[in-house]
This record gives structure tokens, sequence and C-alpha cells, in this order.
């Protein structure tokens, strides 16, 4: 089994009488890219603080690399990598100063050789490190501090909205490099609210809203459970009824000889009623990983948390 490197237990944070995290329970192993999913506000920047030891919890604890993150939030955060939500670079320094600094500062030696690993991930970035910090646009300084976050090859990833600012292919570029250090055995907990971006890179889903964990998921489970939208054209039109009775069929709207449904989970028991007529045409659309989840758990109810 893979190396259990970040746990929760119950973890909890309130501020006054606001509770921004609410027992939360979740793991993440060696290896893996945990998608961390929820609107603006709905506590994946708290977490994440808590899990630096920025944060004090309320009640529970949060273990990371074997470490106490509240009291042992030193040895964390010199091993960790963390790109926080609110990025803030000394605005003189170019991004080689910032980063020869930072490695200085944590005792880094820099590779031997003329071109390092970080090197060539600022290439492929297209990062320009020889500008002042305060000079480059919001996308570039986002590139540097995802930089700084890479240094020294962490163990463990914590990445608050990293792509925030990054044209599309920036984005595309840092998620080769997120799946590249996971495949090396570095555990990644990437906070975003975009799904269609945790969908390319996360191996597992957790959603948050309102501070409550309310789904912890493999990307495959998602997908096996994932709904079809299907248009279904006969050559005569099937009786009333003819599909009352099918599994994980809802939304059944018959027009005379055309069908629309949707199909929750597997498509074979509806196939099999459908050859049963004279099927002229069919179109079958699986729901993206948004659509999944709207339908499984529906829309922030709104109570947003920190």
């Amino acid at each position: 089994m893979s190396e259990t490197v970040v746990r929760t237990e119950a973890l909890t944070k309130r501020y006054g009488g606001t509770l921004a995290l609410d027992r939360l329970d979740v793991e993440l192993s060696a290896g893996q890219v945990l998608g961390f999913l929820g609107p603006n506000g709905a506590g994946k920047t708290t977490t994440l603080r808590l899990l630096m030891g920025s944060l004090r919890p309320s009640s529970g604890r949060a273990v990371v690399l074997g470490h106490d993150a509240w009291r042992e939030r030193s040895a964390v955060h010199a091993a960790v990598g963390y790109l926080p939500g609110d990025v803030r670079l000394w605005p003189r320094l170019t991004g080689a100063q910032t980063l020869e600094y930072m490695r200085r500062l944590r005792g880094l030696t820099r590779p031997a050789g003329p071109v390092s690993d970080l090197d060539d991930v600022a290439k492929r970035l297209g990062v320009e490190l020889d500008r002042p910090v305060g000079s480059l646009s919001k996308g570039n300084r986002q590139k540097v501090a995802l930089l700084l976050a890479l240094l020294g090859d962490p163990p463990l990833l914590l990445l608050d909205e990293p792509t925030g600012g990054l044209d599309p292919l920036g984005q595309q570029e840092f998620h080769r490099v997120v799946r590249e250090r996971a495949e090396a055995g570095a555990a990644v907990l990437l906070s975003s609210h975009v799904l269609s971006e945790v969908e390319r890179v996360a191996d597992r889903v957790a959603v948050i809203r309102s501070g409550r964990l309310i789904m912890l998921e493999s990307l495959e489970e998602l997908r096996r459970t994932a709904r079809h939208s299907v248009h279904v054209r006969f050559a005569q039109p099937p009786p009333p009824g003819a599909f009352d009775r099918v599994p994980g069929l809802t939304d059944v709207r018959q027009d005379g000889a055309q069908l629309r449904c949707t199909v929750q989970g597997e498509i074979d028991p509806f196939i099999k009623t459908l050859a049963g007529f004279q099927v002229v045409d069919l179109v079958s659309h699986e729901a993206d990983l948004e659509e999944t989840f709207l339908a499984l758990y529906g829309h922030s109810d709104g109570d947003e948390r920190r």
C-alpha cells in the first residue's frame, strides 16, 4: 500500500460563530493527486492553511508527513511545497533571485549540472526569471510562485488555485508537471473551483461545500456512474410505457417516434430494451464531471464559508 502523506481526523475550524470547516476526514497517499473541489468560500483555503499549520484547529487534527500540522509546523514547512492562493513576492527581486534566496533560506543546495529539473520546468512554463517580479503580469508571477513550490522536489505539494492567471498553454504544461511529480511519487492536493481542471489531473476528487465534505470518490468511480443523455429515433413509435421499467432511466420524454432520456450508471439494460425495436438513429452524450457532480449533489446551497 502507498504511504499515507496527509491524514485529517475530524478536522474543524471555527471563526467565532462561523463554522468554516466541519469535521473533515480525508487521506492522501504518495503518488496520488487529490482534486479538492468547491465553490469560492467553501473552506478549501482554510483546509490548506490548517495542513500547513498556519491556523490552529478548533478541534480534530491534521497529520502531514507524520507530523502534527499544528504542533510540528516547522517540520511541515520544511518538507512541503505550498502555493497559497494569495501569493506575495518581493517585487524588486527577479524571479531567479527569488528562487536563489528561497533555496538558501531553506538550506537547499543547487543541483549539479548546467540545467536542473527546475530550470527545465521554468523553460517549459515560459517563466521570465530575469525580470523584477513586480514588473511581471499576474500569470508570470504565478509561474514564479509555482517554481517556488517545486523547490527541493518536495514529497507533498499543496496547491491553492494554482492556475489562476495562467493562459491555456501555461495551464496545460502545468498539468503535465503535476502528473509527472505524482508519477515520481509525490502526493498532490490541488484545490480548485474549476471541475474541468481537476478532471484532467486528479486520481480522486473531494468535494467540499459550506465547510463540509460531501463527496470523496475516484474519478474512475465517478465516470462509472456518469449520466448519459440519449436521443433515439425509431422507425415506428414504441408503445406507451415501453421504457418505464428500465433501471437507471430518468427524464424520459417520448414524442412519437423520438425518445429523449437520461441513463445513469450501466447503459446495457437500456440497449437491450432498444433491441426490441427498429432504431433508425441513436446519439449518446456522456456527462462531464461537472454535470455528474451537479446531478448527484445539486448546486451550492449558498451558505458558503471561508
